[in-house]
């Protein structure tokens, strides 16, 4: 069984409360922010539009340093699987300057046989076309989608892949079979 991994709140941890401090205390710019990010994610929009949208000057550092905190536990996984001959993949909703920044920092990644970052497979997550791409590409149907948004979970099995709902690497482990 080949592993589509999450990224945030599975690999990577949630926004850094601090970092968001940093970039606002207003509700109406986290609602804007929201309201937004699907188009920024899947690429739709540049990062200027996208803060344009926001109606805030572009914060792209504080932005990108706010989700940037590794679970290293999580990495390590991730090679013990791959060390094993485990077929392992990712689909992260991700906007294009936050993909590189990964791409520059985290060598891990090239351990991931398919990478679907939303920004340049033109979906995001829970979309179907997000998880079809993922599929086409890895030739097989035999997929656990492991993500931390039971939403994300549920729309990977209406295109037939297994779902795990992460609430943690213990249950990941059991759930695996390492």
């Amino acid at each position: 069984m080949i592993v589509l991994f999450d990224m945030f709140g599975v690999i990577a941890r949630d926004q850094s409360p601090e970092v968001m401090a940093k970039m606002s205390t207003s509700q109406e710019f986290w609602d804007a922010y929201w309201a937004h990010r699907p188009a920024y994610d899947r690429g739709d929009v540049t990062a200027e539009e996208y803060w344009d949208r926001v109606g805030h000057p572009p914060q792209i550092q504080h932005d990108v340093q706010s989700w940037s905190r590794i679970d290293y536990e999580m990495v390590a996984l991730l090679h013990e699987l791959h060390n094993a001959g485990r077929r392992i993949a990712l689909l992260s909703n991700i906007p294009e300057d936050h993909a590189r920044n990964f791409e520059r920092t985290h060598a891990w990644l090239d351990l991931f046989e398919v990478r679907g970052f939303s920004c340049r497979i033109g979906a995001a997550k829970p979309e179907r076309k997000a998880f079809e791409w993922c599929r086409d590409r890895l030739g097989d149907d035999d997929i656990l989608f492991v993500d931390d948004k039971l939403e994300n979970v549920r729309a990977a099995e209406l295109v037939g892949m297994h779902g795990h709902h992460f609430t943690g690497i213990d249950g990941l482990r059991v759930r695996l079979g390492t």
